[in-house]
């Protein structure tokens, strides 16, 4: 069983089908009875509550209870009061409630009036959740003397703040009935549509004597004044004024109807003045048509942060824990864990950052408003405490884009200087030649100056990208893995492309690895193998400067293609080397062992890149000596970034888009000798 976490959601609605009993209440000292309700509020039993990945259960034990009088609502509104209880307790692994309906409210008589028509009401708890936690799959939790699996989450401390009746409960299992009768049990129900009035005399007359009936309407007594005098003298009313009384009460009728719908409720006033409504029935409706379909708990979970969706992503991923906990933190990855233990959804996640930010809906439905909120960055100066997704899904991406990027060759890295530029300017490098050897210090302490000679190398970098689009096909889906996939590929199209531009500048080099540079040997012996690389060490010691000096650079590196990559290895390693021809003369010991570093190249030998070979190989010196070729990278960036955002309004779903500043130039041909390996 996990922790429990410190910081649960600062409020929530457990709502469930109970058993609610309407009955009369006891009438005294000339009081009028108000109508009682029992009810179970709460079985003890798992629900399902919006807002929460998994079962809820709220362990009684630890339910606190303020007072025995809580409000008691409908469907969780403040505004629509119903009464208050009296009596409050846990009784056999339940809550059970009682209490009168008190208040003078639309959404009471409603309560009152479906309870007499037989509707099954069901019931509710508000409750203030201040400690939870969560069992995890296949483990087993004692709560409220029963045991329940996981996964499912336990409200160990609470604080019930109210009770409400709703028509649709959370646990749909339980049935629910009501108990309520207004004639057997002297219910005052106002809800009359029509009534039979017989006078006096009429009754006195007996079954023959004709009755006169009369339409009573909301808001008035049964019958007009004619009526009411007909009845009270027991003559025949009067029909004109009969008629005008009925004409009165119908303009009364009207008028408190459309009273009571306003402009909002057009339809339903057309329909209650068509039907002939009167105002409670009228009223009834309007309500119905106000509050929410069903009830349920729209509560933001203040523990959802960036670092906690950034970890569960990391998770979803396949990063270990103990890693996503070194870079988020222990309880920001533990409770990732607790929260999306069976992994995050790529619609999960967009909702959370959603629901941070303001968004009301509780699906995904409705993509363009999950996709408008979850990007969201102005939403903070409305109370919400903001979630940058997109920042989540940059951080996430560049640990998998990473990936991608170092999953390609990388020999370039081993054998070039790297150069750090602050913009995209061709930048020019000299080296110090000529007088560049310290001479004697004269007395007095004057040093000369030395000189910086012709040689000049340049480089500049250049902006290289592209863009992926996960659409709203990867989005229904919830399919996370393009969150990690994507950035993979982006990654190693980044890789592929510096790979591309390096050794295409590299194998270009006709001008570069010359006869006049002194730094190309050709002939077949110039095959590798210790003649040849005993040639190659010697044309590169010869090397000299402008002076006629020797550069007193060594060589530290041998280049070859996949072909030639065991010979390197083994004049790399081998102590000796034999030749098992009895008519050739070979050395047993292996005078190269141990001296240049072998670096293989699958680029080489490829036969789309210029001036490729399986045969030639290169002898170079370490770059930080004296390179060859120099990358640059703006700002010393080189890894490749990458940027998420919502897509245009044309493209339903997230954009993502890498790039990387780069550029390659070939610099001092004195560092490196390349040997044809053939005639």
């Amino acid at each position: 069983m996990t922790k429990t976490n410190p910081k649960p959601p600062e409020s929530l609605q457990l709502t469930a089908s109970m058993q609610i009993e309407i009955t009369a209440g006891e009438a005294g000292d000339g009081k009028q009875a108000l109508p009682r309700f029992s009810m179970v509020a709460y079985t003890g039993g798992p629900m399902r509550v919006a807002g929460w990945r998994y079962p809820v259960v709220v362990d009684l034990a630890g339910l606190a209870i303020p007072s025995q009088s809580r409000p008691i609502r409908f469907g969780h509104d403040a505004n629509s009061g119903v009464g208050h209880s009296d009596s409050i307790r846990v009784q056999d692994g339940q809550l059970v409630a009682a209490g009168v309906v008190s208040r003078d409210t639309a959404a009471a008589r409603e309560v009152v009036i479906s309870a007499r028509n037989g509707f099954p009401w069901q019931a509710s708890i508000g409750a203030g959740v201040e400690q939870f936690e969560f069992v995890k799959e296949n483990q087993t939790v004692t709560v409220n003397g029963r045991d329940f699996t996981g996964p499912l989450n336990v409200v160990r401390r609470a604080t019930l703040g109210e009770i409400s009746f709703v028509d649709l409960g959370a646990d749909g299992n339980t049935s629910a009935s009501v108990a309520a009768s207004a004639k057997e049990k002297n219910m005052d129900v106002t809800d009359t549509a029509s009534t039979s009035t017989e006078t006096a005399a009429q009754a006195e007359q007996g079954k023959d004597a004709p009755k006169v009936e009369a339409q009573a309407s909301a808001g008035t007594e049964a019958g007009g004044p004619a009526v009411k005098a007909a009845a009270d003298t027991g003559l025949a009313p009067d029909p004109i004024a009969d008629m005008r009384a009925r004409a009165a009460a119908e303009q009364q009728r009207i008028a408190a109807v459309r009273k009571v719908c306003g402009d909002k409720h057009a339809e339903i006033a057309a329909k209650a003045i068509g039907e002939g409504w009167d105002v409670t029935k009228t009223e009834l409706e309007v309500l119905r048509a106000d509050r929410p379909k069903a009830p349920a708990a729209h509560v933001r979970d203040n523990n959802v942060t960036g670092a906690v969706l950034e970890a569960a992503c990391m998770l979803t991923g396949g990063v270990k824990g103990d890693d996503v906990a070194a870079r988020y933190g222990e309880q920001p990855t533990e409770l990732a864990g607790n929260r999306f233990s069976g992994g995050i959804g790529l619609q999960e996640l967009l909702l959370e950052a959603a629901w941070a930010n303001g968004y009301e809906g509780r699906n995904f439905r409705d993509c363009r408003s999950v996709l408008r909120f979850a990007f969201a960055n102005s939403i903070q100066a409305q109370g919400y405490s903001t979630v940058n997704v997109a920042g989540i899904l940059s951080n996430v991406a560049n640990k998998f884009l990473l990936e991608g990027f170092f999953s390609v060759e990388r020999t370039w890295r081993n054998i070039c200087a790297v150069r750090n530029v602050n913009d995209f300017k061709t930048v020019t490098s000299y080296r110090l030649i000529g007088k560049d050897q310290y001479e004697l210090v004269a007395p007095g302490g004057e040093l000369k100056h030395g000189t910086l000679g012709e040689e000049s190398y340049s480089n500049k970098a250049d902006t290289y990208g592209l863009m992926i689009a996960i659409d709203r096909r990867d989005i229904i889906n919830d399919d996370l893995g393009a969150i990690t996939t994507v950035p993979r590929k982006l990654g190693r199209g980044s890789g592929l492309k510096i790979n591309d531009i390096f050794w295409s500048t590299f194998l270009n080099n006709a001008s570069f690895f010359s006869a006049g540079n002194k730094n190309l040997l050709t002939g077949a012996d110039t095959v590798l193998s210790i003649d040849g690389l005993s040639k190659a060490e010697k044309a590169f010691a010869d090397q000299v400067d402008g002076d006629g000096k020797p550069i007193g650079i060594l060589p530290a590196i041998l280049l070859v293609p996949t072909a030639l990559s065991a010979t390197a290895t083994v004049l790399h390693k081998s102590v000796e080397v034999r030749d098992t021809t009895a008519s050739t003369k070979y050395p047993v010991a292996n005078p190269h062992q141990g001296k240049y570093r072998a670096e293989v190249s699958r680029y080489l030998s490829n036969s789309t890149y210029t001036g490729n070979s399986e045969k030639a190989w290169y002898l170079l010196a370490d770059p930080a000596d004296l390179p060859v070729i120099e990358v640059a990278f703006l700002n010393g960036q080189e890894s490749p970034t990458i940027e998420t955002a919502e897509a245009d309004f044309n493209v339903l779903g997230v954009v993502m888009r890498g790039y990387h500043d780069v550029g390659v130039a070939l610099q001092d041909p004195k560092g490196g000798c390349k040997n044809k390996g053939e005639a």
